[in-house]
This record gives structure tokens, C-alpha cells and sequence, in this order.
């Protein structure tokens, strides 16, 4: 994944777009970046490695560095970025948010057009971001050039462009994958993944750009260079998932949402009986912590940590490369409080399974120091389909995905035929998916929420989401 942050400010933008890009942290662990514009240097950009220290303590000396009345930041995921790109529309910088799944078949078509050439990064790749780039420049103007790159991208991109002169272009993605918000304070104007990025700031968001629209930001105001378009698929796995608890998109915060989703799954085991006593609700830090919540409210079960992430010095469980190192590190963090473990009946509520990569170990730690049973929920359908328009979940196959491993060991690859039985627990296919993950990663029961119940705690139209990583449907 990744997220952006950009500012045009009255006096230097450069503190806010640091602790505003900063406030991204939680979507990329790879790279981060910076570009400003000032009247008398210039362009100027820095781009660093993230992977083993954060965003702020890379950029730390970007006071000393960099300065400017506007700028924009990013963190990603993947590629470097942003970029300083030089076309017959200007000099700019430029960084996204999406994927490109069609590159290769853009690239070789701008060769045959008579197109120059690309920077080839390791392995001869090309960065995504030069790619938009070279699209957009193959337009008039910044407007028309982002339509067309949108309109050719098999994928998604959101755009934030600076310009040499210091204004500042936001674009949505064509089907408003991802969000982005425009904010205000006094004269000064911010653009942003995350709401909750500008409020901190000091800015009130004043505007979500539509699905496709692009507006330019400018010491005189917001300018709308495209209106939105009336199609609209956002992600729903942003609000289960990477989107941030005080964030707010479409008009529906994070936290309130995951809290509805809690309670909703909490009102489908009342009515289908499906575990016993329960001593204690918990999540599993620290995502799975509002949807325990709103399960624990619901339910009158009492909420609890049975066990205490130690974050000071350990870096995030998903950092290291190598899978191994990832699961050392995630039970090196899991600290256990006995009282609430020892000789209890406890209930996990997650945000996702995905790759179930942790959740054996996590257990086996919870039986180790004493617990009578564990009961595990997913605040989310099963996985069925790896993302393709945002790449949040990184799977090189979809035989990454545990539900997919699981069919395929109870009926082979012919069960993929039979997906949606799968996702449902109505269903005997259904209830044999449940029994077979609780059977390898010791569940006392394991239970999903329903497709129906997610888009009930988000509560916006279900035609204008995305839930291509459950059902398939595009």
C-alpha cells in the first residue's frame, strides 16, 4: 500500500508534510519520501529506505535540508518515490497510491509509439511512478494527461503532482479505490490519504474528491480541473483493515465502523449458539481491538488483554523479510497475563485471516500459559482473492491465502468452483472450511463475519465498494 500528503502554505509547508507524511506510517514499511518547492531552489526531493527505521527518524534533518512554501510526501509500499520528472508540461514532482498490473503491456506500447526510454530499477523493472509519469505527459495537461494514465492503468492510481511555481494537483483514482482529502486552515491548503492527518494539523477537511476528480491547490484557493465520475468501487478492506481508527472516509470512521462490525458478529453467535461460556473477549492487537469492543458490548462479555504487546523496541511483526524472522519477532512481543488466561474461555476477534501465518503460534502461547479454550473471530469474510487494484495484501499466489489452502486440502482445486459456499457458514462446504482452519490452528471454533454483515457496519451503498477480495466481483 502507501499514502500521501501534500501542502501550499502562506509561510514553509515543510513541518506539515513531515508529520503529515508521517502519519502514513502505518501503510508502507519500504520507502518514504519528500518533494518542496521554494521560488528561489527549486525542485527538491529526498527519497529513503524505511524498512529498519521510521519515517521520522530518516527525515529528521529535513528542517536543515529542504524548504519550501509547498510540498508533498509519501510512503509506499514499493516503489521510490516521489519523483522529479522534466516533460514538455514542466518540470514536477510526482508520487501515487495503486497498482499497475498492465505495465509491462504500457511500457512496450509506449516503445512502439516511438517513445525514448525508462530508468530501469534492479531486475530491468520500472518504476511505477515514472510510468504515470510518462503517460501523463503524453497530454495537453496535467488534467487531460492524469484522465488518460488513469483511463490506461489496469489497477488504480491516486496522484499528487507539485508543480515548478508551487501549486499542487490531487487526483482520485478513477473508481475511488482510495480516498483523498482536501483541507483548510486560514489560507493555507493540505491534501491528504488520511483525514485525521490534516486534522492534526490544524486544517478542517473541507472536501473528499470524488472518484476521478482532480483539483488543483493553490495559494488563491481549490480549483476543479475534472469532476468526479458517477462510478464509484472504494475498498472496503480499508475500513476492516489498513485504513487508520480516527480516520473518517465517505463519512464513516474507522473506529465507529470496526465497533458495529464487532457487534455485529456478536449478534450472529447469539443467535446461532455457536460457543459456550465465555470468560473473556479480547483482540488481537491491535486492530482486532475495536471490534472486540463492540463484540464485548454487545455480548456483556467482559472485555480483557490476556497478553501485552511489547512494542518500545520490538519492530513490527511483518517488517523483516524473511517470514521466520517475522514470526520470532511477533512471539517475542506477546507478553502474557495469566490472571486472565489461566483456566479461561476466551474469544478473539481479528480483523482478517489472511495467510494464518501467526495465528498457530498465538494460540499454542495462549494454551502454554494455561487457557481452557480459545475461540477465534474474523471481523472480516474469508479471503478468497488476492487484491489486485491496491496490492494491500502483498500474496505472490493466491495459494498464500489460508482459505484457498484449506479447500484445496478438503476437495482439491475442483472446490474452487464452490468459493461462495466456502465464504458462507450456512453452507456444508461452509462449516467444513471453519472445522478444518480450527482443526490446524486449535480453535475451540472459529467463525467469520458474513459479506452481508460487513457492508451493514460500514453502511454505505453496496455498489459503491469494493469486495473483490471476498466474492471475486469487480
Amino acid at each position: 500500500m502507501g499514502g500521501f500528503f501534500g501542502a501550499v502554505c502562506k509561510q514553509d509547508a515543510i513541518a506539515d508534510v513531515f508529520f503529515g507524511t508521517d502519519y502514513h506510517s502505518h501503510l508502507g514499511t519500504h520507502r518514504g519520501g519528500m518533494a518542496a518547492y521554494d521560488s528561489t531552489v527549486g525542485l527538491q526531493r529526498e527519497i529513503h529506505n524505511i524498512q529498519n527505521s521510521p519515517f521520522r527518524t530518516k527525515f529528521e534533518s529535513i528542517f536543515d535540508e529542504m524548504r519550501g512554501s509547498s510540498a508533498i510526501g509519501c510512503i509506499s509500499d514499493a516503489d521510490p518515490q516521489p519523483l522529479l520528472i522534466r516533460s514538455k508540461l514542466g518540470t514536477c514532482a510526482i508520487c501515487m497510491v495503486g497498482v499497475i498490473n498492465n505495465a509491462k503491456e504500457l511500457i512496450q506500447q509506449y516503445f512502439k509509439d516511438g517513445g525514448g526510454y525508462y530508468s530501469a530499477m534492479t531486475g530491468g523493472r520500472v518504476n511505477s511512478v515514472e510510468l504515470i509519469a510518462a503517460l501523463i505527459s503524453q497530454r495537453d495537461s496535467f488534467a487531460e494527461g492524469i484522465r488518460f494514465a488513469q483511463q490506461c492503468i489496469d489497477g488504480s492510481a491516486s496522484i499528487l503532482i507539485l508543480k515548478e511555481g508551487g501549486n499542487l494537483i490531487a487526483a482520485r483514482d478513477l473508481l475511488g479505490r482510495t480516498p483523498v482529502e482536501i483541507g483548510q486552515r486560514d489560507g493555507d491548503y493540505c491534501a491528504s490519504f488520511e483525514s485525521f492527518a490534516c486534522e492534526k494539523l490544524g486544517y478542517t477537511v473541507t472536501k473528499e474528491l470524488g472518484p476521478g476528480e482532480i483539483v488543483e491547490l493553490s495559494p488563491e484557493g481549490i480549483t476543479q480541473l475534472k469532476p468526479p465520475g458517477d462510478k464509484m468501487r472504494m475498498c472496503a478492506f480499508l475500513w476492516t483493515y489498513y485504513g487508520y481508527p480516527a480516520s473518517t472516509y465517505e463519512g464513516v470512521n474507522v473506529e465507529a465502523m470496526r465497533n458495529r462490525d464487532g457487534a455485529i458478529l456478536a449478534q450472529t453467535d447469539e443467535e446461532s449458539g455457536s460457543h459456550g461460556e465465555i470468560d473473556y473477549v479480547s483482540g488481537l492487537p491491535d486492530s482486532g481491538t475495536p471490534l472486540a469492543i463492540g463484540y464485548a458490548n454487545r455480548s456483556h462479555a467482559p472485555f480483557a488483554r490476556p497478553y501485552i504487546k511489547y512494542t518500545p523496541t520490538w519492530a513490527r511483526s511483518f517488517t523483516p523479510s524473511r517470514q521466520a524472522e517475522r514470526e520470532r519477532v511477533a512471539k517475542m512481543k506477546q507478553i502474557p497475563i495469566r490472571e486472565f488466561i489461566d483456566g479461561k474461555n476466551l474469544l478473539f476477534v481479528d480483523d482478517s485471516i489472511v495467510r494464518g501465518t501467526q495465528l498457530k503460534e498465538t494460540v499454542e502461547f495462549l494454551y502454554e500459559n494455561g487457557a481452557k479454550s480459545v475461540h477465534m473471530r474474523s471481523g472480516c469474510p474469508p479471503i478468497m482473492y488476492s487484491c489486485k487494484y491496491l496490492n494491500f495484501s502483498r500474496a505472490n499466489s493466491e495459494m498464500e491465502l489460508l482459505a484457498r489452502r484449506v479447500i484445496v486440502e478438503l476437495e482439491g482445486e475442483e472446490g474452487f468452483q464452490y468459493l461462495d459456499e466456502y465464504s458462507r457458514s450456512d453452507t456444508e462446504r461452509g462449516r467444513n472450511l471453519r472445522q478444518a482452519i480450527s482443526k490446524k490452528f486449535g480453535f475451540s471454533s472459529l467463525e467469520f463475519q458474513s459479506l452481508e454483515g460487513i457492508l451493514q457496519a460500514i453502511g454505505i451503498d453496496p455498489c459503491k465498494l469494493c469486495t473483490y477480495c471476498w466474492n471475486g466481483k469487480e
